[in-house]
């Protein structure tokens, strides 16, 4: 045994942080550190290598507890969530039969979307039939035109059945501006607080029911980054907090009817800080207005402020965005470290969406997967315990402080210009949400942003043409052309695109590794050649190495193959590559891995073809279709 105690202070003496920077600067060799180590991130910000005390010391967050204005670190004093499962209902009776079912495996809040033609109080009571509503949060969303309606006869019902209206949670989601947004609904403002307040009225009886929406995953879906989602979400709220409060509202009891729907994307350490960030920001806007309470002896208010009208309600839902069809069990891991983000930043509710749900109906399995991923969470995991644990985070301190500063730039900026109505209806909101999922886009044609399994190590062998199916689910029947929508986008969708060109061709187009000369060069480059090509479902073909050029090219063609790449060092291509053009000639399209030295005197002899880490891997690819006619 050992006698001598380990002492941390005496056996490890702190280091300065220039100390830490002078050893790092040493490691580098020369190279400049920030372009090695400092990551220039899409949200219009820095992140470095290391943070340490220093760099929290003078926020304010670091000093609030869980449940206390303004909320950064949570809205309660402990960690417990909703799980959510959405149900779109056709059929009143099977849609009540499938919440029962989901109710017994798991699920403690349900979201039914409904069609406004079959809207009444019968079938709100089929639907809720034997459901315990005060035992299960209840979510409805319903065409705007309908949601007052929906609000009335919820409210006769949870009477009828005598409920303890205190104890039933909920929302309805009224959404005006989303509705434009997603469908072009051309609404005037005035029409659109009037749907807004009635709405607001007749859920008055229902005091925990939350019946004003804003719908922030209709910017993810369609390509924003994070800060950008956030910022326009805290404008999309005060929007309708102003809106309300002018027409004549109770401040404090319409800042508790406003919920906030936000996707929650793969940036793992970011999508945690950002939760915490919308959390303490709407606090500070709920709080700029002073809104009075209306409750007597409420322990959150100060001086006869309502701060607990300053806690922002979050559901959360995995985003559509990073969501692909191939590969699809990549969807588990994807919506795993998304939900541990959602529920680590402090959410109130979080649906997942099954893996599958990019290319058919999700069946009882993808369901189950779904909801279990969350059950995980908090059975197996135990992330309901601990309210805020990622608090204290040198890191996570300092995300949460740079998103907080960048939404609220492009929060004040959308309020200077007149507010988020006004910036629909300019189309600013879309044209900048567009430019953002362009920007996206390319840089997941580039490899910029991986994609694993669409573009970088795509499974060669998979098929999916057979598996896709449509989606028919229930709308409102609601659309219009009036405003610019914003079209849900996903990341994926062009590489498979191009995949499933390739599964339809006449013929499968195949790629012939002519591995040739070093051993460590050949093999890196017909790897990455392989991976390459099998982005695009190319038929793709290694070998362990060739003698000569004509007995790689030989091969190539005994394999009827389409291309020919060539896999060498730069040195070697000099010889080889010039080798490679002539005894392939007419034969078969020849392209060099890498970028060689070279490659303009290659490019002189009639070379036209190169692939490398610069290449744009979807453009590229397109071009090889086009050359092979797919």
């Amino acid at each position: 045994m050992v006698e001598k105690k380990l002492n941390l202070l005496a056996d490890f003496p702190s280091i300065s942080t220039q100390q830490w920077m002078d050893k790092i600067t040493a490691d580098l060799k020369g190279a400049d550190f920030d372009k090695k180590l400092v990551w220039k991130t899409n949200e219009g910000f820095n992140v470095l290598p290391f943070y340490r005390a220093e760099d929290v010391e003078n926020l304010k967050s670091t000093e609030v507890v869980p449940g206390k204005f303004p909320y950064v670190r949570g809205t309660k004093a402990d960690n417990v969530w909703f799980v959510r499962q959405d149900i779109v209902v056709t059929d009143a009776k099977e849609a009540n039969a499938k919440a029962l079912d989901v109710l017994c495996k798991g699920a403690t809040s349900l979201g039914f979307k409904l069609n406004k033609k079959d809207l009444s109080p019968e079938y709100i009571a089929t639907l809720l039939q034997n459901i315990q509503a005060d035992c299960v949060e209840l979510n409805f969303t319903i065409c705007t035109k309908r949601s007052a309606d929906l609000a009335t006869i919820l409210t006769d019902y949870f009477k009828s059945k005598e409920y303890n209206v205190t104890k039933l949670h909920g929302s309805i989601n009224w959404d005006g501006m989303n509705a434009m947004l997603l469908r072009g609904k051309d609404f005037e403002k005035e029409e659109l607080v009037t749907l807004a307040k009635a709405t607001f009225d007749a859920a008055l009886g229902l005091p925990f029911y939350r019946v004003i929406g804003v719908n922030a995953t209709t910017l993810s879906n369609a390509g924003t980054f994070l800060a950008q989602e956030l910022g326009y979400a805290l404008a999309w709220g005060n929007e309708y907090l102003s809106a309300l409060i002018e027409a004549g509202c109770e401040p404090s009891i319409v800042a508790k009817n406003i919920k906030f729907n936000f996707a929650v994307g793969g940036n793992y350490f970011m999508e945690i800080a950002k939760f915490r960030a919308a959390k303490l920001l709407w606090a500070n806007i709920v709080d700029a207005y002073q809104v009075k309470c209306v409750k007597d002896g409420c322990q959150h208010t100060v001086e006869g402020i309502c701060k607990c009208a300053a806690k922002m309600r979050i559901h959360a839902q995995t985003t559509e965005f990073n969501k692909t069809t191939f590969d699809a069990n990549v969807n588990m891991l994807r919506t795993q470290t998304e939900a541990m983000s959602a529920t680590l930043g402090g959410v109130n509710s979080l649906t997942v969406t099954p893996y599958d749900s990019t290319y058919k109906k999700a069946d009882e399995f993808s369901e189950r997967i779904a909801r279990n991923q969350q059950l995980l969470l908090k059975e197996e995991c135990h992330f309901d315990k601990v309210a805020d644990p990622a608090a204290g985070s040198y890191y996570i301190e300092t995300l949460t402080n740079e998103i907080a500063a960048q939404a609220w730039k492009i929060f004040l900026e959308v309020e200077d210009n007149g507010g988020f109505f006004a910036a629909i209806k300019a189309r600013t909101v879309q044209k900048v949400v567009k430019a953002t999922a362009t920007s996206r886009l390319k840089s997941v044609s580039s490899r910029r942003e991986v994609l694993l399994g669409t573009n970088q190590f795509p499974n060669f062998a998979e098929f999916a043409t057979a598996k896709v199916e449509f989606k028919n689910e229930a709308g409102c029947g609601c659309d219009h052309t009036g405003i610019e929508k914003l079209v849900p986008v996903r990341a994926a969708e062009e590489f498979e695109a191009l995949r499933f060109a390739t599964e339809v061709a006449a013929k499968r187009p195949k790629a012939f590794m002519l591995t040739i000369g070093n051993l460590n060069m050949r093999l890196a480059r017909a790897q990455f050649s392989c991976n390459f090509y099998a982005c695009a479902g190319y038929d793709v073909v290694d070998n362990l190495g060739f003698k000569t050029i004509e007995e790689g090219v030989n091969a190539a063609i005994e394999a009827n193959a389409d291309i020919i790449v060539l896999c060498s060092s730069d040195d070697e291509y000099v010889e080889l590559a010039p080798a490679a053009y002539e005894a392939s000639k007419g034969k078969a399209i020849l392209v060099i891995a890498g970028a060689p030295a070279n490659m303009d005197e290659l490019k002189a002899l009639g070379i036209e073809h190169f692939v490398n880490v610069k290449s744009n891997v979807l453009g590229t690819l397109k071009q090889f279709n086009q050359l092979l006619s797919i």
